[in-house]
C-alpha cells in the first residue's frame, strides 16, 4: 500500500479547470435585434396590458365606495394590513389576486380574500386576511377553496399561519355551493385542527365581524387578538339571536372585545386599535421557535446572462408554433447557466440542473411531444433530483404523448407511466409553471395541479385543457358527432389562463419577467420543512 499526502499540480490545472469550474452558460442562437423579434415582443406586451389592466382592476380599487366606507371608520384594508404585518423591505408572495375573476358579476374581487407568504421577524408565515370591503368579507365557492389552498401550503411546508379576521361568514345566496360539500366551509376548521396537531402555530386577529362558522377559526387558533370595539366574535349575531330568543343584545353586548377577553376567555389578548393588533401578533411570532428548514448549498444570486426582458418575444402566443424552451431557461436561471443531463436522448423533453436566485433546482421542460424516451429520461431525472435533494422545476409547454401505431407498440402508455409514477412519488419541492399549453395527459406528467406541485403559476398566454378547441372539433368531426360551432370558442375560453386562475386551479398569473423571482421565492418557502427521502433507489430507465 502506497499512501501519498497530497497529489502533484498538474502543469496548468488552474488554467485547464477555470473554463469547468461552474455550470456551463447555454449558448443562445436567436437574434433579438431582429424586425421580427420585436414583433414578437410587441405582440405579447399586448397580452401583457390586458394581464395588467385586469390585476390593476382588483389591486387598486381606491375609488370603489365599499373601500372608501370601510376605510371611513378607521379599518385598514386587507393588503395594508399584511404590508404592516410582515417585516419592512421583504417580499410578500401574493396567491390567486385574480380568484373569481370573471363570475358573480364582478362582485368578489379576488375572492373577498387576501392569501400569501410574508416574513414575519424573519419567519415564513401563511398569511390569511378576509376583505371585508367585499360583501362583508363572507365566503363563495372560491373564497372557501383559496383559503384551504392557503391553509394546505401551510400544512404542507410547516408554516405558521396569521389569520386576519373580518368575515361575515357564508355568503347566504351561494350556502348550497358553499356549506355542505367535503371541501366546503367546514373544511377550514378541519385543517385548523389538522395543522394543530402538527404543532404548526395559528394566530387569530379579530378586526371586524366574525359570525357564525367564522367564529371557529379564532376559537381554534393557539392565540387570539382581538381589537376594542370593532372586533366581535359570535356564532349568532343580534338578529338570529333576536329572531331565535326574543333577546335583544347589541353586537358589542354579545360578543365584543371586553366580553372575550375579561368574561367568555375566547380571545387572548386585547387591543387597543389594528395597530396594537399587529404589534401583539409580531411580538407572539418572535418568540416562537423557527421550523427544522431544508439545508440547501446557497450560491450568491446571479443575474441572468441573457436579457430578461427578451422572454416576452419567446414566449408562446400561438400554441401551433413551437418554442425553444432553452431561450426561456436562459432568462430564468443564475448567469443564464444551464447544465444539461442526457442531452441527446429523448430531446423533446429538457432536464438540467441550474440555480435560481442562488438555490439548486433540476428543470423538466417540454420541447415536443412527449416521447417513450423523453419519458424514461424524466422519470431517470426525478429519481436522481430526489436522492440529492434538488428542487424540481417543470416548465410546461405540453400538447401531449405522442400518438400512433409505432408509438403504442413501443410501449408509449407504459413508459409515460414511468414518467407520471416519477412525478407523483417525488419527494422534493415541485414548483410548476405552464408557460403555454398544457393539454390532456401531459399536464399530468408535468406535475400538472392533480399531481400537487407545492405551487404552480401560469403566464397570461397560457391554456390548460383536455385538448385545444379546434382538435377537440376535429375529434368528434371524425366520430361523426353533430358538428357544433360553438365548441371551439367554448374551448378557447375553458383553456385561457383567466378561466383557470379564477377557479383555483392555479396559485395565480405571473408576469413572465417575474418568473424567476416568484420561483425563487416558492423554493425558499418549500424549503421551510425538511424533505423526507425518497423510499427507492435510482433505476436507470
Amino acid at each position: 500500500m502506497h499512501y501519498r499526502q497530497g497529489f502533484d499540480t498538474i502543469p496548468g490545472r488552474n488554467v485547464m479547470m477555470e473554463k469547468y469550474k461552474t455550470l456551463n452558460r447555454l449558448t443562445i442562437n436567436s437574434n433579438t435585434t431582429e424586425d421580427r423579434f420585436k414583433e414578437k415582443v410587441d405582440a405579447y406586451l399586448e397580452v401583457m396590458n390586458t394581464f395588467r389592466a385586469r390585476m390593476n382592476s382588483v389591486l387598486n380599487r381606491d375609488n370603489d365606495p365599499a373601500v372608501i366606507r370601510h376605510r371611513s371608520r378607521g379599518k385598514m384594508d386587507a393588503r395594508s394590513r399584511i404590508e404592516l404585518l410582515i417585516d419592512e423591505n421583504t417580499p410578500f408572495l401574493e396567491l390567486s389576486v385574480l380568484a373569481a375573476f370573471g363570475q358573480y358579476d364582478g362582485q368578489f374581487p379576488s375572492a373577498g380574500i387576501v392569501t400569501g407568504i410574508g416574513k414575519i421577524h424573519g419567519k415564513k408565515c401563511m398569511i390569511v386576511a378576509n376583505d371585508a370591503t367585499v360583501k362583508g368579507g363572507t365566503y363563495v365557492s372560491e373564497t372557501v377553496k383559496k383559503h384551504l389552498r392557503a391553509q394546505e401550503i401551510a400544512l404542507l411546508n410547516h408554516l405558521p399561519c396569521i389569520y386576519l379576521v373580518d368575515s361575515g361568514g357564508i355568503f347566504l345566496p351561494e350556502q348550497a355551493n358553499v356549506f355542505p360539500d367535503r371541501e366546503g366551509f367546514g373544511r377550514i376548521f378541519y385543517n385548523q385542527a389538522q395543522m394543530s396537531s402538527e404543532g404548526i402555530p395559528q394566530l387569530s386577529i379579530v378586526m371586524g365581524s366574525c359570525t357564525a362558522g367564522g367564529a371557529y377559526v379564532p376559537a381554534m387558533s393557539d392565540e387570539t387578538i382581538i381589537v376594542r370595539n370593532q372586533g366581535t366574535i359570535f356564532i349568532g349575531g343580534p338578529p338570529l339571536v333576536k329572531a331565535a330568543t326574543g333577546e335583544e343584545v347589541t353586537a358589542e353586548e354579545l360578543g365584543g372585545a371586553m366580553v372575550h377577553t375579561c368574561v367568555s376567555g375566547v380571545a387572548d389578548h386585547l387591543a387597543e386599535n389594528e395597530v396594537d393588533a399587529i404589534r401583539i401578533c409580531r411580538n407572539i411570532l418572535e418568540l416562537i421557535p423557527a421550523n427544522e428548514s431544508q439545508p440547501y448549498e446557497l450560491h450568491a444570486i446571479e443575474e441572468p446572462f441573457c436579457n430578461l426582458n427578451d422572454i416576452y418575444g419567446f414566449a408562446p402566443i400561438d400554441l401551433r408554433k413551437p418554442v425553444d424552451n432553452y431561450e426561456i431557461i436562459a432568462r430564468i436561471t443564475d448567469g443564464s447557466k444551464f447544465e444539461e443531463f442526457k442531452k441527446n436522448y429523448g430531446s423533446t423533453l429538457v432536464t438540467g440542473y441550474a440555480r435560481i436566485m442562488g438555490f439548486p433546482v433540476g428543470i423538466i421542460a417540454n420541447n415536443g411531444f412527449l416521447t417513450s424516451e423523453a419519458s424514461l429520461k424524466g422519470a431517470h431525472f426525478i429519481e436522481i433530483c430526489n436522492f440529492r435533494k434538488i428542487p424540481l422545476l417543470f416548465l410546461q409547454n405540453i400538447s401531449g404523448f405522442i400518438v400512433g401505431k409505432r408509438y403504442e407498440h413501443e410501449g408509449i402508455a407504459r413508459n409515460g407511466a414511468k414518467l407520471i409514477h416519477a412525478v407523483a412519488t417525488a419527494v422534493v419541492p415541485k414548483i410548476t409553471v405552464i408557460i403555454g399549453g398544457s393539454f390532456g395527459a401531459g399536464n399530468y406528467a408535468m406535475a400538472g395541479r392533480a399531481y400537487q406541485p407545492d405551487f404552480l403559476f401560469m403566464w397570461p398566454n397560457a391554456r390548460i385543457g383536455v385538448m385545444g378547441g379546434q382538435q377537440a372539433q376535429d375529434v368528434l368531426n371524425a366520430i361523426k358527432v353533430n358538428n357544433n360551432n360553438d365548441l371551439v370558442k367554448k374551448f378557447e375560453d375553458e383553456s385561457s389562463a383567466y378561466f383557470s386562475t379564477s377557479r383555483l386551479w392555479d396559485d395565480g398569473i405571473i408576469d413572465p419577467v417575474d418568473t424567476r423571482a416568484v420561483v425563487g421565492l416558492a423554493i425558499s418557502i418549500a424549503s421551510n420543512k425538511k424533505t423526507a427521502s425518497p423510499r427507492n433507489g435510482v433505476f436507470r430507465m
